[in-house]
């Protein structure tokens, strides 16, 4: 089994009625996945606080402002929640 990279869900945005956008982002801010997902899937499997990222699918976070955003929500979401919590 190849390693993973613990990433917590620090962004949620609904684009239009049936596309959500979910941001997953290491705990230092510094790599991020995005998912964009459909609303029913997300009702079937709602996201959970954390999941586990094969890091070869991590993109580097393109500026500072938004690390540092990413790595303080990530912090809150380790202080508040197990990994596979739904939230």
């Amino acid at each position: 089994m190849s390693e993973t990279v613990r990433c917590w869900l620090v962004e949620r945005d609904y684009y239009d009625e049936d596309l959500v956008t979910l941001v997953y982002a290491t705990p230092d801010g510094q790599r991020h996945l995005t998912q964009q997902l459909s609303t029913a899937l997300l009702t079937k499997r709602p996201p959970t606080a954390a999941k586990d990222v094969e890091p070869e699918r991590l993109e580097s976070v393109p500026d500072e402002e938004t690390r540092q955003r990413y790595a303080t929500e990530a912090e809150r979401m380790i202080e508040r929640h197990d990994p596979d919590d739904q939230v």
